[in-house]
């Protein structure tokens, strides 16, 4: 806590020429919307507050740790903090970091021994995996009160605990939270509905097209415009199930689409290394070409499944 007090500190003064609690108001706070947020507990705010209290029951009185206060002399509110939560998941309207930045912030950096609390550290997070994802949170305490803020980056989901009072010693209540919610998250991405683009004009992606004369695809619109993909000829891969051979084409950007499964499928398929092959397909983008003089892409691209010169044949092939 003394090392983080004396960066912020002399980052504030020495770099951006201002004390740190002004430079915290004018970056961050003021930008984000945050106006139930800061440093200063007047009898204003204390009245607002509440009580904090001891793992005896006895009332904690408020404090001011001075100097030491960017080590955690903040008071807030759970909607403040979801503002904040939004922010760093890249997920609110007001970015106050680039990109790049926040990348940076939400990686991890050092892998922990096994006798530490976390598997790993970031910059300033403590890093634990849970359910096959990464929960990057930072816990604090003061006399009376507890805070958590925590983040799972790949479900774009976060969660603030505000307590007055001390975190249970036998329950580590974000783990709990979690337990509960990661899979009601996955859960709600798989039954939600996929939404599928149609391009402005489907004709000039219609036909049949093929890599080298090996394998053959035929992409057809439906009444939406909606293009989709299927393979076939002899080279069919038959392990995977007919349901999952048909590939919907959604529209991105001039002559780019994404695949996207008809069908959603299921994690593991048992057809040996078909779902690998799913898995891969799923989400990767389909380049076309240059639309010719006859007012037609003459093939298309996949650089994610490295496979390229995929071209158009002018009729459906006959196989003997």
């Amino acid at each position: 806590n003394l090392a983080f007090s004396l960066l912020a500190h002399v980052m504030a003064e020495k770099v951006a020429g201002m004390d740190y609690q002004r430079w915290v108001s004018e970056n961050i706070l003021q930008p984000l919307g945050m106006e139930d947020t800061g440093f200063e507990i007047t009898s204003q705010i204390e009245s607002r507050m509440a009580i904090g209290v001891y793992s005896s029951g006895r009332p904690a009185p408020l404090y001011d740790l001075g100097w030491y206060r960017p080590s955690g002399q903040m008071y807030s509110t759970p909607a403040d903090m979801a503002k904040l939560v939004m922010m760093l998941l890249g997920a609110y309207y007001r970015p106050v970091l680039q990109p790049n930045t926040l990348k940076t912030m939400l990686t991890p950096l050092f892998r922990c021994e096994s006798s530490y609390f976390a598997d790993q550290t970031g910059t300033p997070w403590e890093v634990n995996e849970q359910l096959g994802y990464n929960v990057i949170r930072k816990d604090g305490d003061l006399d009376g009160y507890s805070a958590s803020i925590s983040l799972i980056p790949r479900l774009k989901l976060g969660l603030v605990i505000l307590m007055a009072g001390t975190k249970p010693e036998d329950e580590d209540l974000v783990a709990k939270v979690y337990s509960s919610l990661i899979p009601a998250m996955e859960s709600a991405f798989r039954g939600a509905p996929r939404v599928l683009i149609p391009p402005p004009d489907s004709v000039p992606y219609m036909g049949y097209f093929t890599y080298g004369n090996i394998t053959f695809y035929e992409i057809k619109a439906d009444a939406d415009g909606v293009l989709s993909l299927e393979q076939f000829g002899p080279q069919v891969d038959t392990m995977v199930p007919m349901k999952y051979r048909s590939l919907k084409l959604s529209y991105l950007q001039d002559r780019v689409f994404r695949v996207v499964f008809e069908k959603e499928y299921p994690c593991q398929l048992k057809v040996n290394a078909a779902s690998v092959s799913l898995e891969s397909q799923d989400g990767q983008l389909f380049n076309f070409y240059i639309i010719n003089k006859k007012g037609l892409s003459p093939g298309f691209d996949v650089p994610g499944l490295n496979t390229y010169k995929v071209t158009r044949i002018p009729r459906k092939p006959i196989f003997s």
